[in-house]
């Protein structure tokens, strides 16, 4: 695992840095650490046609996120409400353990 995946988490607010989608801001779904890729919550959306099935048993044409390379996004400080670089701090209780930390204001991410 490399340190970009460790600093970006399923739930966390991240904003768009580059793209079509620049300057937006979403929840991150899901992680794919071996592809380095991100998918974002309506973001990056494509347009995908599909078979009719027992759940959308009409078919045709559904608009779905795709993932985006990790180094397009940055998350966002709950704090300060400004993208942020994530910085890493030793828990003083659990030693061995890290809690991820804003660089701009120093407040914790991690709930």
């Amino acid at each position: 695992m490399t340190t970009v995946v460790k600093k970006v988490k399923k739930g966390d607010m991240v904003m768009v840095l580059t793209g079509k989608d620049s300057g937006r801001r979403g929840k991150v779904l899901r992680i794919l650490p071996s592809e380095q890729k991100v998918l974002v919550e309506n973001l990056n959306m494509v347009k995908r046609h599909t078979k009719p099935t027992n759940t959308n048993p009409q078919g045709g044409i559904v608009d779905r996120p795709s993932p985006m390379p990790l180094g397009k996004v940055m998350v966002v400080c709950g704090k300060c409400n400004k993208p942020t670089r994530v910085g890493m701090k030793a828990k003083e209780k659990e030693p061995g353990k890290f809690m991820r930390i804003c660089k701009r204001c120093g407040a914790g991410l991690d709930k």
